[in-house]
């Protein structure tokens, strides 16, 4: 019992950014707007333990996610007058151009993030680590603006994320990303759903 606990008080700020990360995935599904200050909450957690573990593109990760909760928290809680309605952010496709574009910028991202990380820093997986960002910054991006695909992108991520994390002894952080796997499949399959009623009713 004494070992457990010691366990858990060595492995706070883990278990914590492990916690806020569960509920901002559950808050993302339900397309709450509580999602981002949960998103906050879990890179501020995640910054240290990534710091720690020297996954310093995965720290710079968690900057980014602070400032793209903010937008986020700003796009979905922000809605536009048209005409006599207010339109709200609706959950969308990405279109063929969008994902020229997203492809452009995440070739550019991992070789410049690649490049950084093998020449400048220690880290251990320096491709993994950066092709894991590059595509969980899009992926990011995506959801602030409410595009379905997303989940696909983290389907993807999420178990390539926890492979690495298991080579690097942080098993919290394992089981995690098996349960945003998890969970980003059922959040494609809800959001879906979504797209199917405002096609319906359109």
């Amino acid at each position: 019992m004494n070992s457990v606990l010691e366990w858990i008080i060595s492995n706070k700020t883990e278990l914590a950014g492990t916690i806020f990360g569960l509920v901002y995935v559950w808050l993302s599904i339900r397309q709450s707007l509580y999602t981002w200050p949960a998103g906050i909450l879990t890179s501020l957690f995640y910054c240290t333990v990534f710091f720690y573990a020297k996954f310093y593109a995965g720290m710079g990760l968690q900057v980014y996610y602070l400032i793209i909760s903010m937008y986020g928290w700003w796009s979905w809680g922000h809605s536009e007058n048209a005409g006599s309605e207010k339109i709200i952010l609706k959950v969308s496709l990405t279109r063929n151009l969008e994902w020229i574009r997203l492809g452009g910028v995440s070739i550019a991202l991992n070789v410049i993030i690649w490049f950084l990380l093998d020449k400048y820093t220690d880290s251990p997986v320096p491709f993994w680590d950066s092709f894991t960002t590059t595509w969980s910054i899009i992926a990011t991006w995506m959801l602030a603006r409410k595009k379905l695909e997303h989940w696909l992108i983290w389907i993807f991520v999420d178990l390539i994320s926890a492979a690495v994390y298991f080579c690097r002894g942080l098993y919290p952080t394992v089981i995690l990303f098996f349960v945003y796997t998890a969970m980003a499949i059922i959040g494609f399959f809800e959001w879906q759903k979504e797209i199917e009623k405002i096609n319906v009713n359109e």
